[in-house]
């Protein structure tokens, strides 16, 4: 069994998903996310601008963010979103303590900003899940900085010049 396999099925029995949903929307996640990747969450979501949208499964890995939608006549699959981390800027979530829910927003690598309104029962659920969104983004990812390779014109700053020697000849 691949580490996706081995962290796939635990959280998605602590999310308290039916197996049915599971086997669902596992081959999409399969298609999406490679067999070395790690689950960190996995989870029903909705999206605050649509509320009759139908219903979305949220997977989180260490390195993508994957958001599948079933719609609610035909119960179709449909892949929403499918993205690595580093490709997402300006995430945001903001945990709500009065509705035990925790909204999660970021921008995609086109531009469109993505909401996802992921619901709780426990209280103690949504500050783990603020937890796991903070380990995910905050900690694990590291800001793009400009690394110079070499610049043209000059010499590497710990090179010295070269010394020709005479060859010896024997």
């Amino acid at each position: 069994m691949d580490v996706f396999s081995r962290t796939f099925l635990p959280a998605a029995a602590e999310a308290g998903l039916a197996v049915q949903t599971v086997g669902r929307h596992m081959p999409v996640f399969r298609r999406c996310v490679g067999s070395g990747d790690a689950t960190i969450l996995v989870t029903r979501c909705s999206r605050p601008e649509r509320p009759a949208g139908g219903e979305y499964l949220l997977l989180l890995t260490h390195r993508r963010l994957v958001v599948t939608q079933q719609t609610r006549v035909l119960h179709r699959l449909r892949l929403h979103l499918n993205t690595e981390l580093r490709e997402l800027s300006n995430v945001t979530w903001s945990p709500d303590p009065r509705t035990h829910s925790v909204e999660l927003a970021a921008t995609a690598i086109d531009g469109i900003r993505e909401r996802f309104l992921i619901r709780n029962n426990d209280p103690k659920q949504m500050w783990q899940l603020d937890t796991l969104l903070n380990h995910a983004f905050r900690t694990r990812l590291r800001p793009a900085q400009e690394r110079i390779v070499a610049t043209i014109g000059e010499a590497p700053v710990n090179s010295r010049p070269a010394t020709l020697r005479p060859a010896v000849v024997r």
